[in-house]
């Protein structure tokens, strides 16, 4: 671990050669060698080194790393001669799909064969120097950027064939984020046709595949079988819950204390450990992201790396548009307490809408949530699926999670903060015309599209309760639909600091012209529901006088909000 701290470097030559700092995982290639499975997938959160040990594998193997043994010297797979005479002896087709994020499948299918077609054009020499003969010529020029996809979903298992011919030996494969697609499919809407063509181009590349050797693929997710792996029956699947490779995609604390030790930050450990442990993969805990690790050894400053890497796009469309149950478990989990929930770690992306463990099991395996607990083995399999105890992963998520609930009024900023300070001075007046401006630009922000959120407001208010508990926290502990007195309420805000500042309770309604004659009328059957199901019981049992508790009733009707 000597060197000079590079950011963003993800190539293992390029950081053996310059001498950069460089954690050995070289354990990995014995590891995965060693195993004999045929095609492996690993899924790992983001930034996790994924792409760096696919480089490292590649220049491990590849024949066109051939007598770059010297990339290796020092590092632990060097120490034993049998590796040492395997390195560089095999073909490697080596691809990825970390950049593909186009919002159309045209363009992703685009931007899939133009991968192909470059590494066609990599292996011209097949076909210049004659190794290629008849109808393969044929096909070989056939790949191309208009080439039918029949010819594109069977391209790399030809390729795989021409390599084999040529060296006499089967090819290893190498596919980086391989659902880097699959994510931006779902949040755009072209999930089915991506998945139709991707699984027929999986099935031949890596099952129908005589010229396969081995094969390893990552990605952040384990998509369900049935989306894309349904003729995949050679497959094994490593994810987060998994043993296999646990120290492979990580730092472990013993190798990141070792490096604050050697970089001048001895006296840091706790406050790093803080903000970035908490990831467990298998059985092996204290896993730190390397990202936000490298950004602080080169600053030397505490702050949100990891989580800032990527737009989120996919978390906060999940969170913002789930249902109450998903709100309620992040206000739990925003107040640092854990959830209970069951984990299917085969994500079926056309669930999420309407499935929230399926949501927390996408935010298990992107690295946002961490277990503590799992039920044993018997209640497993009464359930189906095992159940977890999962809480935020560390301090750095934490601080995320509220940047992004802060980011769903940022197009209203102004009229929010103002609700806020008529609702803290109990200027009714104010706060009905504050309310009024933001649930008019925001409420369709919570929109699923299937469900308005004027139809269905609790995924609106219970938004709006997150935005309170986030921007209130200094102050003030929010909570929502918690039993008090004879009924649970809808939202209630109590101070810290009891003498100095008042109590409220919000209870929600929806306006019913069969209920209720007039809005008004909604409010006061709101207010009314405080009063005769004693709401208020939580705080005065807490020494907090009624004087101090202000109760406000909000009506909704579609967008109109009235606050009494």
């Amino acid at each position: 671990m000597t060197g000079k701290v590079a950011i963003g470097i993800q190539n293992f030559d390029t950081l053996r050669e310059r001498n950069y700092f460089y954690i050995d995982k070289t354990d990995f290639i014995r590891e995965w060698w060693e195993s004999g499975d045929v095609v492996t997938l690993i899924s790992r959160p983001r930034r996790f080194g994924k792409t760096l040990n696919m480089s490292m594998l590649e220049q491990f193997f590849s024949v066109d790393y051939k007598d770059r043994g010297d990339l290796f010297e020092g590092l632990s797979i060097w120490q034993e001669e049998k590796y040492r005479h395997l390195q560089g002896t095999y073909p490697v087709i080596s691809l990825s799909f970390a950049n593909i994020k186009s919002s159309d499948f045209y363009s992703v299918k685009m931007e899939i064969y133009q991968i192909i077609v470059d590494l066609f054009q990599k292996h011209r020499f097949l076909v210049q120097e004659g190794y290629i003969q008849g109808a393969d010529v044929e096909f070989y020029n056939a790949v191309c950027m208009n080439m039918p996809e029949y010819v594109a979903t069977k391209a790399l298992h030809k390729l795989s064939e021409f390599l084999y011919c040529y060296y006499g030996r089967k090819v290893i494969m190498l596919l980086d984020e391989y659902d880097t697609p699959m994510q931006e499919a779902y949040v755009t809407g072209f999930w089915d046709e991506l998945v139709s063509f991707t699984r027929s181009l999986f099935n031949s590349t890596f099952k129908t595949n005589p010229y396969l050797e081995r094969a390893v693929m990552t990605g952040i997710t384990r998509v369900s079988k049935e989306s894309i792996f349904s003729d995949l029956n050679n497959l094994k699947v490593v994810t987060t819950t998994s043993d296999e490779y646990a120290a492979a995609f990580g730092f472990t604390e013993q190798e990141v204390f070792g490096a604050l030790d050697e970089y001048g930050y001895r006296d840091k450990k706790e406050l790093v450990k803080r903000w970035y442990d908490g990831f467990t993969f298998g059985s092996t805990t204290d896993i730190y992201n390397p990202w936000s690790i490298l950004n602080f050894l080169d600053t030397g400053k505490i702050g949100i790396y990891w989580a800032n890497t990527s737009s989120n796009g996919l978390v906060n469309k999940l969170v913002r548009e789930g249902d109450a149950g998903i709100k309620n478990a992040f206000e739990n989990l925003l107040k640092g307490k854990s959830i209970h929930c069951p984990v299917d770690e085969q994500i079926v992306y056309n669930q999420l809408d309407s499935d929230s463990d399926a949501v927390f099991s996408l935010l298990l395996a992107s690295g946002y949530l961490k277990v503590l607990d799992y039920e044993p083995m018997d209640k497993m399999e009464l359930m189906g699926y095992p159940l977890y105890e999962l809480a935020l992963t560390n301090n750095e998520v934490k601080m995320m999670f509220c940047g992004m609930v802060r980011g769903w009024f940022n197009q209203t900023k102004v009229e929010y903060n103002n609700f806020v300070k008529a609702l803290l001075l109990g200027d009714l007046k104010a706060m009905n015309v504050y309310m009024n401006r933001v649930a008019l630009q925001t409420f369709s922000y919570f929109d699923t599209g299937r469900n308005p959120s004027y139809e269905d407001p609790e995924r609106f208010y219970h938004g709006f309760v997150l935005g309170l508990l986030v921007d209130l926290a200094g102050d003030y502990t929010v909570t929502s639909n918690r039993e008090s007195g004879f009924g649970r309420y809808d939202v209630m805000i109590e101070p810290k600091d009891t003498k100095k500042n008042p109590a409220f309770i919000l209870e929600f309604k929806v306006y019913d012209r069969d209920d209720e004659p007039t809005l008004k009328d909604t409010v006061a059957a709101a207010l009314a529901q405080i009063e005769e199901k004693g709401y208020e019981a939580n705080l005065t049992a807490k020494g907090i006088p009624s004087e101090n508790i202000r109760k406000y009733g909000f009506a909704f009707e579609g967008k109109r909000v009235l606050i009494g």
